[in-house]
This record gives C-alpha cells, sequence and structure tokens, in this order.
C-alpha cells in the first residue's frame, strides 16, 4: 500500500536520473572552448540546442533501430565537438588561436615532448592515460544520459506533437548559429547560444576555407618575382650575413611590466657596447605567422618570403620549388649553412631549404649534460658557430657565410638558466654540467606560473647578452647581423595577444643604415612607433635592399 503524498522510489530515482542527464548534456553544451570563456558567467548561458536534443530523444520510440542509432550519432559529435573545444582551449592558450583540424594534428606529438619534457615520462603516461579515461567516461556518459529521455513511453499522439515542436527551436538554434558568425542579422538578441552547434559549423568551414587556402598558397608559391632577377646580395660585398633567431623572444619581453626592465636594461648596455665597437645599431618589429611554438614555421615564412601559419603551408612551401633566400644567397656566391642546437634526429626538410651545410646538435660538439629539453647553452652553441662555420675555414680568400642560427636557451621549460662564461674556457660543453643540474626541476616550476614567466624573462636575458657578446667579439670583421625573436611565447607567459618579434640588426653602419628605408631607427630598442613588417615581406625587402638588380622596395 502506498502512502498519500510519497513519491514510490522508482520514481524518485527516474526522476533523479533524468534531472542528473539534463544537467548533463547542459554542461556538456556549455563547455568553453576559450580561456577568457572560463567563467561563473559561462553556467548562465542557456544551450538553444538542449530542448532540441531531448525533444528529439522523447519523440523516438523507446526500442528500436532508429533511435540506438540516433543515440550513436548524437553521442559521437558531443565526444567530437567536446574534444575539438579542449583541443581549441589548449591551442588558444598556447598559440592564441583555434584547433585547425587540417593542419594541428602534429601538435599532439608537440605536446608529448612539451609533456614529457616537463612532468616526466612517466607522468605524461599517466596524463594521457587519465585523457583517454575521461573520453571513454564523458561517452559512456552520454550515452546513459541520451539513454534516460530515449527510454519515456509518451502516450500517443505526443510523439507527433513533440517531433513537431522539435522544429522551431532547430530553427532557433540555427538562426543564432548564422547570427553569432554573421552570416545573417537577427533583429533581437537571443536568450541563449547554439554554441557547441556553431562550434561543429566553424569547424566544416574552416577545413573548406583551409583547404581552398592551401590551393592558393600553392599557385603564390609557384610565382617568384626574382626567380629571373640578377644580380642578387651583390651589395654586401664579402660581409658574412648571421640570421640569428632567439627562442620565444617577443615583443612582451619589452612591454611586460614583468619582464622589460630586465631585458630594457640588457639591451640598453649592449646597445653602449657594441656602438663603443663601431658597429651600426638599427631595430624594429616583425609580425610572425604564430605564437607559442613551431619556431620552423617562422624560419620557413622569413626565408621562403611566404606566409606560413601552419604544417600544411610550410609542406607546401617546401615542396613548390620556390627559392629561399638562403638558395639565393647560393647563387650570389654565399656559402650557406645552418647551427641548429635543437636538431636531434633527422631532418629532411633541410634538403629544400637551401644549406650548403647543416649542423644539428650531435656536429656542434656539445659532451655536457642537457638543460632538460634544450640540448646546450646559446653560448656554446655561438661559440660552435665561430668555430665550425666562421673561422673553421683557414683558407682566407673563403666565400662569405650566410648562415641562420636558431638559440634555444629560451625554449620551455626555461630552467635551469645558464650564466656565461669565459669564451675560451667552455671546451666541450663539460664545464656547464653544475649548471644543467641546478635549481628545481621542470615538473616543480610549473606548478607556479609566476615562477614560470621569472623563469622565462632570466632565460630571455640570458640569450640576450650572449647575443651581445657574441656580436661584440666579431667587431674587427663584424658580419651583418638579423637577431630577431622566432615568435612570442605562450599566451599564459607573455600575457597579450600580440605576434609581433623585435628584431635587431647589427654590423657595419654603412649595410646597417641600409634599414632606415624601413622604418626602423638607431639602437637596440625598438621604438614603439618603429615600423612593423610581416616576415614574409623580409626576404623581398632584404634582396632589394642588398641587390644592385632589384627595383626599390
Amino acid at each position: 500500500m502506498t502512502v498519500r503524498g510519497h513519491v514510490p522510489t522508482g520514481r524518485a530515482r527516474q526522476v533523479v536520473s533524468l534531472c542528473l542527464a539534463a544537467v548533463l548534456l547542459y554542461v556538456v553544451l556549455i563547455a568553453p572552448n576559450h580561456p577568457a570563456a572560463l567563467s561563473l558567467w559561462a553556467l548562465s548561458v542557456v544551450p538553444l540546442e538542449w530542448p532540441v536534443i531531448v525533444l528529439v530523444l522523447l519523440a523516438l520510440p523507446p526500442k528500436g533501430g532508429a533511435t540506438v542509432v540516433v543515440r550513436v550519432l548524437l553521442c559521437l559529435g558531443l565526444v567530437a565537438i567536446t574534444l575539438l573545444k579542449l583541443a581549441d582551449f589548449l591551442t588558444f592558450l598556447a598559440y592564441n588561436r583555434g584547433f585547425n583540424p587540417v593542419v594541428d594534428w602534429h601538435l599532439v606529438i608537440a605536446a608529448w615532448h612539451l609533456g614529457s619534457g616537463v612532468l616526466g615520462t612517466v607522468m605524461a603516461v599517466v596524463a594521457v592515460i587519465a585523457l583517454v579515461g575521461a573520453i571513454g567516461l564523458l561517452a559512456y556518459s552520454l550515452w546513459w544520459a541520451t539513454g534516460r529521455f530515449a527510454r519515456i513511453s509518451l502516450p500517443v499522439p505526443l510523439p507527433l506533437w513533440v517531433s513537431a515542436a522539435t522544429v522551431p527551436f532547430a530553427l532557433f538554434a540555427a538562426a543564432e548559429v548564422g547570427h553569432s558568425m554573421r552570416h545573417w542579422q537577427l533583429p533581437f538578441d537571443p536568450p541563449g547560444a547554439a554554441f557547441t552547434a556553431r562550434v561543429g559549423v566553424e569547424r566544416v568551414a574552416m577545413v573548406q576555407e583551409t583547404v581552398a587556402g592551401l590551393r592558393a598558397f600553392r599557385a603564390a608559391a609557384a610565382t617568384d618575382p626574382f626567380a629571373e632577377t640578377a644580380p642578387l646580395l651583390d651589395q654586401i660585398g664579402d660581409r658574412d650575413v648571421l640570421v640569428i633567431y632567439v627562442e620565444s623572444y617577443g615583443s612582451s619581453s619589452l612591454t611586460n611590466p614583468r619582464y622589460r626592465p630586465t631585458h630594457l636594461e640588457t639591451l640598453q648596455r649592449m646597445e653602449a657596447e657594441l656602438s663603443a665597437k663601431g658597429l651600426g645599431l638599427r631595430s624594429g618589429w616583425l609580425e610572425a605567422p604564430m605564437i607559442g611554438g613551431q619556431s620552423w614555421l617562422s624560419h620557413a615564412t622569413l626565408a621562403q618570403g611566404l606566409w606560413i601559419p601552419d604544417q600544411k603551408t610550410y609542406g607546401a612551401a617546401l615542396a613548390s620549388g620556390r627559392k629561399s633566400l638562403f638558395h639565393l644567397a647560393q647563387d650570389a656566391g654565399f656559402r650557406t649553412s645552418a647551427v641548429m642546437p635543437a636538431i636531434t634526429m633527422d631532418w629532411p626538410e633541410a634538403n629544400f631549404m637551401g644549406f650548403d651545410r647543416v649542423l644539428p646538435a650531435a656536429q656542434l660538439g656539445y659532451r655536457g649534460l642537457a638543460f632538460n629539453w634544450v640540448t646546450m647553452p646559446d653560448q656554446f652553441t655561438l661559440s660552435a658557430l665561430e668555430r665550425l662555420v666562421l673561422r673553421g675555414d683557414a683558407a682566407k680568400d673563403r666565400a662569405p657565410v650566410f648562415a641562420q642560427i636558431a638559440l634555444i636557451s629560451s625554449h620551455a621549460p626555461w630552467t635551469p638558466v645558464p650564466t656565461l662564461l669565459d669564451w675560451d674556457a667552455l671546451g666541450d660543453g663539460r664545464v656547464f654540467n653544475d649548471m644543467a643540474v641546478s635549481g628545481d626541476p621542470p615538473d616543480v616550476v610549473w606548478r607556479d606560473h609566476d615562477r614560470v614567466r621569472d623563469q622565462f624573462r632570466q632565460a630571455i636575458d640570458y640569450s640576450l647578452r650572449t647575443v651581445g657578446e657574441f656580436a661584440g667579439r666579431q667587431a674587427e670583421a663584424a658580419p651583418l647581423m638579423v637577431i630577431l625573436g622566432d615568435h612570442q611565447p605562450a599566451r599564459f607567459v607573455s600575457q597579450n595577444d600580440s605576434f609581433t618579434v623585435p628584431v635587431h640588426i647589427v654590423g657595419p653602419p654603412a649595410l646597417v643604415d641600409r634599414f632606415a628605408a624601413w622604418g626602423w631607427p638607431d639602437g637596440l630598442v625598438p621604438d614603439k612607433n618603429a615600423r612593423t613588417w610581416r616576415m614574409d615581406a623580409f626576404r623581398d625587402r632584404f634582396l632589394t635592399t642588398f641587390s644592385s638588380g632589384a627595383t626599390s622596395p
């Protein structure tokens, strides 16, 4: 006998399970894809897809193949879009852009390398297992939640009316997606957002745009205004040219109050010392194609004279046959080299870049301990450049060098940070061993974002001071040096959305002064009003500036 007013236990459980299922669907639908949206405010957003999903499930017969198919497709779709949101969140955090399903799959490997370097291999494996488990739990939970609604048997003719009610809700959600994507304008602000549906629609559009963009890129790569121009780079004379990238050196180093005092003081001291040695100095800004990582994209953008923001366009550029800045330097009689301490495995792409000689980590002579991910300190890299490239050829009449150098001491995880030593005492690098095992390991430092930022500040300062001393050592027969950042660090470190990086021109005053036409003033501290050029503009402007066969920029 049931007591009046008492809800039977089975009915109570059904109500609770329906509430839990509704809440789960609600949370999945409002889950953000951007760090800025991670707030309590997001909980107040009404997901317009929610009533559509619930009504569809209620309209289905409790049993049957059609119900199973709909639930499978719905669960797969929600899991896929949730993973896209997570990928967006992480790429926004690291690179200040969304995840592109066409070109960004290699970032999974990059994330593994960074994660295993910061956390250690065992903890990184645990994290991967936890992620896979979380995905499985999400899929199971969604299957359970959709089942709670699909199993409700409505009396005839309610399923028909529920089906009819689905249509206006679906149309309203679709209208909000178009409104948010600015395809059309609604006469009122919708009382919610079809955010999850919009993420799916945006990804379909992104895939279409990326494929079309790659076709256009290949067409642009096939044309080159300098393919038939001669002579090239003849106005540099017999001077060497060095393009030196400082890892993660972005505009935040000179604009963020956390970093600016340290780096400004270092640049001012370098400016005084190098000017006293008779070197010309100018500085400005370049816009990189990405932030947070993938340095090779910046290297290729600058060398190819093409905008290369992702791995697909990178591959397309290398396969296009277009001559890079280094190919054209070869044609002009320079001996081209790449000094790449971060390269520890085969690098087949180098065959398409125009280098006569590639010096990876194993060929630089370093026998000391690695600084976590960083294979060797910048000072040793630049010492190896002197020893193996600039002074390795005993003949006095050697061809001038045109080299790319990628410094990595300022690469994450930024711990430990080396200190400068006597350049003549570096030996085979074992003198750095005590430094390499000093301080807290990355898994300790990275528990505190403020500590990470301070380590970044110190690492950039070390790299700048090292480059400054190196430039001073070359003053007697100064090469033309282009010293620049490859990209901004991850957004949580830079704490801004800028893609700009500083660039410093150091060398013989007569050559350095040619950069006045670029809008870059004297000194090593870039003026905030100095001209900003995109990195893909560098190649053609550089060729024009130093080639008598080219027309004025």
